[in-house]
């Protein structure tokens, strides 16, 4: 009886706070969800965090917060007006959403208090989660959450949570007039969104996190100067469709939008390199080749500037085992519907796998067990000698998978959680198929260059370096742990301050050459991604297509040698203009079918699909 009044509850609180969300949002037709994951909005359908059922008051309060932002976000603000003057960088992007997402929430804020003590209560368990209060340097704190803060601070005269405090001290100390003038006129305009993203750019210029402005009569002359502005990243907006647009998330700022196409990456590098210039001391002294001119990325190979500060570094050395549970925590709450998914896509695996292990025989021999099956030929000439039958040991292909997975920025919010589940689901039933599985991850350890760029600057910027940052390898779970004693580390991907940039192309040298390093006779090697590799610092100071580049003619090494068999798993994006084998994922609910129909072609020999139509010779599963 305890169960259903419990489900009886949990189904009012959904329909209250659905229907409070539409109130709050002066929209009937606004569609609303409870999902596992972050909240979010797609056009008008809005995601809500999936409450426990029994509703305890912490869960009671964050969802009432998740859906009051949402709601804000409904009422207050304005795409086309936001789209016109995003910024092209990513990062610089983050920051303009984060911001925009704070004034809806201030304004809402001040006009009702009972959201106002919803959106504060949210805030502050998301400052103490993520660990703001143990932060001792202001690089620890991604530039997004901590402006969308100092925003928050100056536009409703109120503190930021106690827990984020003293890491805003340092943020605020380094900001400089420029800055603070910015969100000063911020303040002034948050009621007016189109001046209240002018008041943006400027702050992101002032702090080189994207080009200024240029403050022309059309901008001034009012709607057709935005009409204008709205022609300008038109592409910008139509390259963003198919994924989730904004990220309700106040903290966090909007999930960015990953760009698609050769035309994107082509457009976003050129931007990264306008902004380069225009901070003047990222341009590289001497003359720089022509983009335009066929040869002008052809004068080397692709290089390294230093390697000297990048890592590979297990899971566990980059934070404490107390994050480390809580961070698991939240994967086991994104997991809990697809515990059944998981046992059946590992007994189908094991039923195929131990079938192609025992059912070998040999037939028509003098002695062994005998051949009902050939009787017939005995009853109709009793001279037809008897016919047995000897099972015949087979040796199984011992076999091991590394799964190398994306942790930079772009795969913020849903795609690195669907990365995860993804990394959990195929760990757990692999190992239970008694298949070997590494999960690593790849990142860098700062945003625009870290150390490496600074020792390029302090070289004298010589031109064409290669690539200009520090890698961070990260090692979740070596192939010999077993899932029980790296799942903690998992949970690691949700951090937010670990996703940075992503260099594709050494990345999954580095897990190639792990895998050439196994004794396994079968070794697998699949990338879980989201798209193009991005480095802005790198991207700034050397041809454009470099990374990209790099990361094709690995593939094609990788592919044509056949030592390891290379697949992908696209998060929400299309990666087969990489990847000969590649497979799509949107969201998490699609992991069981998905996941069990390739795991299932991937380990069939006779399976005429994608994975066994590879060019190089492969030898069957069963020796």
């Amino acid at each position: 009886m305890s169960g259903k009044l419990e489900q009886e509850r949990g189904e009012a609180f959904k329909r209250a706070t659905a229907g409070a969300l539409r109130a709050l949002a002066h929209d009937a037709e606004a569609q609303v969800a409870f999902q596992p994951g972050p909240p979010g909005l797609a056009g008008k359908r809005a995601r809500l965090p999936l409450p426990s059922r029994t509703l305890p008051a912490a869960d009671i309060a964050r969802v009432r917060g998740a859906a009051d932002s949402v709601a804000l976000r409904l009422r207050y603000h304005d795409d086309a007006v936001h789209t016109a003057r995003s910024p092209a960088g990513r990062e610089a992007r983050d920051v303009y959403d984060a911001i925009e997402q704070a004034r809806v929430e201030v304004i809402g804020g001040r006009q009702m208090e009972g959201v106002r003590a919803n959106l504060d209560a949210r805030l502050a368990e998301t400052c103490t989660a993520e660990g703001y209060d143990r932060m001792t340097s202001r690089e620890q704190m991604p530039a997004a959450a901590a402006l969308a803060l100092l925003a928050r601070e100056r536009l409703s005269g109120h503190p930021a949570p106690e827990a984020a405090r003293r890491v805003l001290g340092l943020w605020r100390e380094a900001l400089g007039p420029s800055a603070d003038a910015a969100l000063d006129e911020m303040a002034r305009s948050q009621d007016e969104q189109s001046a209240f993203a002018r008041a943006s750019r400027k702050l992101l210029a002032a702090l080189d996190l994207a080009e200024a402005e240029a403050d022309t009569e059309a901008e001034e002359s009012g709607e057709e100067g935005e009409q204008g502005s709205e022609q300008s990243t038109q592409q910008d907006t139509s390259e963003g469709e198919g994924t989730t647009q904004t990220d309700a998330d106040s903290l966090l700022g909007a999930q960015p939008e990953a760009m698609e196409g050769d035309a994107a990456e082509d457009e976003a590098a050129e931007s990264a390199e306008a902004e380069g210039e225009a901070e003047g001391e990222d341009r590289p002294s001497g003359p720089q080749p022509r983009r335009d001119r066929p040869g002008a990325d052809r004068e080397g190979a692709y290089r390294v500037f230093t390697r000297a500060f990048d890592e590979e570094i297990a899971a566990e050395e980059l934070c404490d085992g107390d994050e480390l549970s809580r961070l698991r925590q939240q994967l086991d709450q994104q997991l809990q519907h697809l515990q059944g998914v998981v046992a059946k896509l590992a007994n189908r695996l094991q039923r195929r796998l131990l079938a192609q292990q025992t059912r070998a025989w040999d037939f028509d021999l003098e002695e062994g067990l005998l051949d009902v099956g050939r009787l017939a030929r005995v009853v109709v000439n009793p001279l037809q000698a008897l016919s047995y039958k000897r099972e015949r040991d087979t040796e199984f292909r011992d076999t091991v998978v590394t799964l190398l997975i994306d942790n930079s920025g772009s795969m913020r919010g849903r795609p690195i959680t669907v990365a995860a589940m993804c990394g959990d689901i195929l760990a757990r039933t692999l190992e239970r198929c008694a298949v070997k599985v590494e999960v690593l991850g790849f990142t860098t350890r700062a945003w625009k260059g870290g150390q490496s760029r600074e020792r390029w600057v302090a070289d004298g910027k010589p031109r064409n370096p290669g690539r200009l940052n520090d890698l961070r390898h990260i090692i979740y779970k070596s192939a010999d742990a077993p899932w029980r004693r790296a799942r903690k580390n998992l949970g690691l991907m949700l951090r937010e301050g670990l996703l940075k940039e992503n260099i594709d192309g050494e990345a999954l040298l580095w897990a190639y050459r792990r895998l050439l390093a196994r004794t396994e006779h079968r070794r697998i090697l699949m990338v879980i991604s989201d798209g193009a590799p991005v480095d802005d610092s790198t991207l700034s100071v050397n041809p454009g297509n470099t990374l990209e580049k790099h990361l094709r003619e690995v593939i094609r090494d990788i592919e044509s040698q056949g030592a390891v068999e290379l697949s992908a798993i696209g998060i929400g994006h299309d990666v087969t203009r990489y990847y000969r084998r590649a497979v799509t994922i949107v969201d998490a609910e699609e992991l069981g079918g998905t996941m069990m129909k390739n795991l299932a072609e991937l380990f069939d020999e006779d399976d005429g699909t994608a994975w066994a139509r590879a060019s190089m010779e492969r030898a069957p599963l069963v020796a």
